[in-house]
C-alpha cells in the first residue's frame, strides 16, 4: 500500500462499503472478492460477487447505490463501472488518480 490523496482514500473506502452492502442486500450468501491495485498513476478497485446463494431472497433495486458510487468517484476525478460479471454475479470497477509519490531528493554529502 502507498499513500494516496485523503479524498481518494475515503472515496475508495466508501465505494467498497457500498458495494459490500449492495451484495448483502441483492445477493445474500454470495462470496465477494475485493481487490486494490496500484499502477504508476492510479488506484484500481474491483469488487466482485458470485451471485446470490440458491434460494436466497434479494431486495429489489430501488436505491441509489450505483449512482452514488459513480458520483463519489467523479468528485475525485475517478471513473466507476458496474454491471453483471462474466460467469455470474456482479462487478464494480473503479479507477482513481493516484500518482506515485516523487522520489525523495538525494541528501547532499557533507563536505
Amino acid at each position: 500500500m502507498r499513500p494516496v490523496d485523503p479524498g481518494v482514500e475515503l472515496t475508495a473506502y466508501r465505494i467498497v462499503q457500498e458495494a459490500l452492502t449492495n451484495t448483502r442486500r441483492h445477493a445474500p450468501g454470495a462470496a465477494v472478492d475485493v481487490e486494490l491495485r496500484y499502477t504508476a498513476d492510479a488506484l484500481r478497485l474491483r469488487v466482485r460477487d458470485n451471485g446470490p446463494s440458491p434460494g436466497a431472497a434479494a431486495e429489489d433495486g430501488t436505491g441509489h447505490g450505483l449512482l452514488g458510487m459513480r458520483e463519489r468517484a467523479a468528485t475525485v476525478g475517478g471513473v466507476l463501472r458496474a454491471g453483471p460479471a462474466r460467469g455470474g454475479g456482479f462487478l464494480i470497477e473503479a479507477t482513481f488518480p493516484a500518482p506515485a509519490p516523487a522520489p525523495a531528493p538525494a541528501a547532499a554529502e557533507a563536505a
